[in-house]
């Protein structure tokens, strides 16, 4: 049984006559016609009573005729809601992230993606570990640095930005002056993940400086890096989001600002390009409108 022999079967009865639906249709009358002779094969049976003048339903026809109703009806609120579902975002979006990242920039994110699309709610989870987003069953993750080689999509956001910073009261308690030449003598504190905990390659232009990081305090979160400059413990390489709001309010300041490390790009990650959810589509175009710069 097929879905136009359904159709063709409630149009006729609908308009009382092969002629009305064949025309309703675009259709010749006799293919409409042939159509419901088929129809009646398959099943087996007689739906409709023909005469010169009159049509009408057998009483299995009617049977027949209410539940092709049903079964169309519900074939058109699926094309309905397919449609919809293409177009607005819904359902729970998973998403994980690194935690620092998460509480300094996802987090806002999330606010105003959750306020702009109220069908959609999230769960995410913020955590120090690589995710397998496939098997684990998140939608999407924020991944910073340089991404391995992998089977999933990646969308770069953005990239995170460095400056070298100290208390506002820092540089006045020291006696040497402070210049790239003597910024090795200086007490430091150092993110204690990847390259940056054994030095930090500045650059200036076309200018390099390597300096071999002897650390006052490695620890692998820039928040606790930030608390230990902002009391005056040494100089410290943050991200400029981390610093940004310090910095404005008075309590930290930048120092050597010409010189900074390589940026690290932010990449969202997700599973398939073709089945890219409208979930995970506004996610990564929230994610881009509202990146820190």
């Amino acid at each position: 049984m097929e879905l136009n022999e359904l159709t063709f079967l409630v149009k006729v009865v609908q308009l009382g006559s092969f002629t009305q639906a064949a025309e309703a249709l675009g259709l010749q009358k006799a293919y409409v016609s042939r159509v419901i002779t088929q129809l009646e094969t398959k099943l087996a049976v007689r739906l409709l009573e023909r005469t010169t003048r009159s049509l009408s339903l057998t009483e299995i026809g009617r049977e027949v005729y209410e539940r092709a109703i049903g079964i169309l009806g519900a074939v058109e609120e699926t094309k309905q809601l397919t449609q919809q579902l293409t177009r607005e975002p819904r359902g729970v979006l998973r998403l994980t992230c690194g935690i620092e990242f998460g509480l300094l920039a996802v987090n806002t994110w999330m606010q105003g993606y959750l306020k702009r699309y109220p069908a959609v709610s999230i769960e995410a989870d913020w955590t120090g570990r690589v995710v397998d987003i496939v098997h684990e069953g998140f939608d999407i993750a924020i991944r910073i640095g340089t991404l391995p080689d992998s089977s999933l999509i990646a969308r770069r956001l953005g990239e995170i930005h460095y400056g070298l910073f100290v208390s506002r009261d820092y540089l006045k308690q020291q006696v040497l002056p402070l210049s790239i030449e003597t910024l090795e003598q200086y007490p430091r504190l150092v993110f204690s993940g990847g390259h940056l905990h054994e030095y930090w390659q500045l650059s200036s232009g076309s200018e390099q400086v390597v300096i071999k990081n002897s650390a006052r305090l490695a620890v692998n979160n820039y928040l606790a890096l930030c608390e230990a400059a902002l009391h005056g413990l040494g100089i410290a390489l943050l991200p400029l989001l981390v610093a940004k709001p310090y910095v404005e309010a008075g309590q930290l300041m930048a120092i050597l600002p010409e010189w900074t490390v390589e940026p690290m790009p932010v990449h969202a990650l997700y599973a398939s390009n073709r089945y890219l959810t409208p979930k995970v589509r506004a996610f990564i175009d929230h994610a881009l409108a509202h990146f820190p710069r």
